[in-house]
């Protein structure tokens, strides 16, 4: 197994030269260590994946699970990390729901087929939020005026949320999130809350019911008959409502940074606005600093392309350098906006796949498509260069994202 040695362990998440720019060490990792030691930001020693088949079979492989980094040698994200997204309380209840039905009650609800029955929905949303944006003249900020509000606007919808409380939302999304930014007692702090929050709105459901995803979850059992515990329930209610607003929020503001970071792209859109569909998946594939990567932790040692995982390992398995891989995907370094096929592992791989990717594609697309039709002048009012991702995070979101038009 190709390793680098200890000197030269690097530290990670590797940070590229500029928001929309790759780190410079995956050339050196694909072509020499694509197992690699890492020290992440607990100080923790985890090892790095940054090849296509190495990534792709690392997270479908059963004898690396998710559920395994609750265990004691498991690799820590962060220093004053209680769980975190990981391996917290939230991801402890879905766990014991059983991963399995767990996702098959949920993901019924996010079909490709239900969410294009949203399509209109976002699209209306996105057009009252572009209206808000240009009525004061440019140029404006993206991704306070339309990046971040619209998906949070779409999930509060779908789980009967009030958007209201979306300051909330982002200060627990924020924490959960956390890399270097929170303390313990500020994470134990934003847990309490958060999960003090969700189980008053599930209660105020079951008195009230509403046309709601929340609320048809707690009616919902699985092929036995049995329902969703309430701990689960819970826990449920915070992963979909983090996850469906942060994460898309990041996503459509780099969509849109790439695609005017060199304006030819832009302008092939608008000639020919039906390859919006694989532009989004393109996007989803080229953006090199969209996420902190998975985690797994190793339960017997397995033979992948590029060496082998010994037991006990916390591999962290990194899709943004994966998708980059020339041998897996021509001219991978340049960004074809009808790139097809395009298997990108952006949303994972196997059986923890990320069960919203049906919505996120939906809120790309449909923003795509009506900002190309009321901004066909939009542009850059910074240099690409100049844009700058929020540190600290798991996610990597843009900051901002200057525009006129």
């Amino acid at each position: 197994m190709s390793e680098v040695q200890d000197a030269e362990t690097l530290r990670y998440p590797l940070a590229g030269p500029a928001a929309l720019e790759p780190p410079e060490e995956w050339a050196r990792l694909w072509e020499g260590c694509p197992v690699a030691r890492v020290t992440l930001p607990s100080g923790d020693e985890a090892t790095l994946l940054t090849r296509y088949a190495d990534v792709r079979l690392a997270l479908s492989d059963p004898r690396l699970s998710r559920e395994g980094l609750q265990r004691p040698d498991a690799a820590r994200v962060a220093a004053d990390d209680s769980g975190g997204v990981f391996t917290g309380e939230m991801a402890r209840a879905l766990n014991d729901e059983g991963h399995e039905r767990w996702r098959r009650m949920v993901g019924k609800w996010f079909t490709a087929k239900r969410m294009v029955a949203l399509r209109p929905g976002i699209e209306e949303t996105a057009e009252r939020l572009i209206d808000a944006m240009v009525a004061p003249g440019g140029p404006a900020d993206l991704v306070a005026h339309l990046a971040f509000p619209l998906p949070v606007l779409v999930i509060c919808d779908m789980l009967g949320v009030p958007d209201g409380d979306r300051d909330d939302f982002k200060h627990w999304s924020d924490a959960f999130l956390n890399l270097t930014r929170y303390t313990r007692d500020e994470l134990a702090t934003a847990q309490r809350e958060f999960t003090a929050y969700m189980a008053a709105l599930l209660a105020a459901k079951r008195t009230r019911p509403g046309d709601d995803l929340l609320s048809r979850l707690l009616t919902s059992t699985d092929a036995d008959g049995a329902p969703m515990s309430e701990r689960a329930l819970v826990a449920t209610g915070q992963a979909l409502l983090l996850a469906g607003h942060e994460t898309t929020a990041g996503f459509i503001a780099k969509t849109v940074a790439h695609l005017l970071a060199d304006r030819r792209r832009w302008e092939r859109l608008l000639a020919d606005p039906a390859l919006v569909r694989t532009a989004v998946e393109e996007a989803l594939r080229f953006d090199p600093n969209n996420g902190f990567g998975m985690l797994r932790y190793v339960h017997e040692d397995v033979e992948i392309p590029s060496g082998t995982l010994t037991r006990g390992t916390t591999v962290v398995c990194s899709m943004q350098a994966a998708n980059r891989d020339e041998t897996a995907f021509a001219d991978a370094g340049g960004m074809d906006l009808g790139r097809t096929p395009n298997p990108h592992l952006t949303f994972g791989s196997g059986a923890h796949s990320c069960l919203g990717q049906p919505l996120a594609r939906t809120e790309l697309q449909a923003v795509l498509h009506v900002l190309l039709r009321r901004l066909p002048t939009l542009e850059l009012a910074t240099d690409p260069g100049a844009l700058r991702g929020v540190e600290g995070l798991l996610t990597t979101p843009l900051r901002e994202l200057p525009v006129r038009w």
